[in-house]
């Protein structure tokens, strides 16, 4: 198939990205590895031996550092719909988060631990319709609040990607009726014209 004018000025803004270079170079499966970093060196989420979950993982950025700051203490569980290298250490799951099987099968997993952070980078498969695209993100991310507010800890954490749009704002009064209190986040490896911010969610209430 010939690439369209758009593919290649894709293709090439990617080949010359730096994040996309030092990923390669610090050995991270992905730009996004320093999302998760830049926020964490910020917020301070991820501490030796937490129980991490990481939703929407694949290709597995975010559980290499998730992994790399918890050490050997720690736990990580990840699921995606998508195939996931095995990444020893991490605890995968393939399957779709919506799926009630998968849901149960990860809580299956996790057992009697509570997570002391839940991460979500889930994002929909893209229709390239605004509308379509901004409800189906806002559904992921009201999946995943619901998973993080019955399975963190009492003072755990939340992040989610979410797009920017309609629903927004409510989404945003759920996650604080859950947490003490709510942070937005645009990492500088986000890229500028993407809707995507990063919703953070700190002090967990208690049950």
């Amino acid at each position: 198939m010939k690439r369209t004018k758009t593919s290649k000025a894709w293709m090439q803004e990617h080949v010359n990205d730096p994040y996309v270079q030092r990923a390669k170079s610090e050995g991270y499966r992905s730009r996004a590895a320093f999302k998760l970093m830049e926020i964490d060196d910020r917020d301070r989420l991820l501490r030796a031996g937490m129980v991490v979950v990481d939703l929407g993982a694949a290709p597995g950025s975010w559980s290499q550092v998730a992994l790399r700051r918890v050490g050997a203490a720690g736990r990580v569980f990840a699921l995606d719909l998508l195939a996931f290298e095995a990444l020893p250490g991490v605890e995968f799951l393939q399957g779709d988060f919506q799926d009630e099987a998968v849901l149960r099968e990860l809580e299956t997993r996790l057992g009697d631990l509570r997570a002391d952070v839940v991460l979500s980078d889930m994002a929909p498969n893209m229709s390239g319709i605004d509308t379509v695209d901004q409800a189906r993100s806002i559904y992921l991310g009201e999946l995943a609040l619901d998973f993080a507010a019955r399975h963190l800890k009492p003072g755990g954490s939340f992040l989610v990607k979410v797009f920017q749009g309609d629903g927004f704002m409510q989404y945003r009064g759920e996650i604080q009726r859950h947490f003490n209190s709510l942070q937005v986040r645009k990492p500088k490896a986000s890229r500028d014209r993407s809707p995507e911010v990063y919703l953070l969610g700190l002090g967990k209430r208690g049950d």
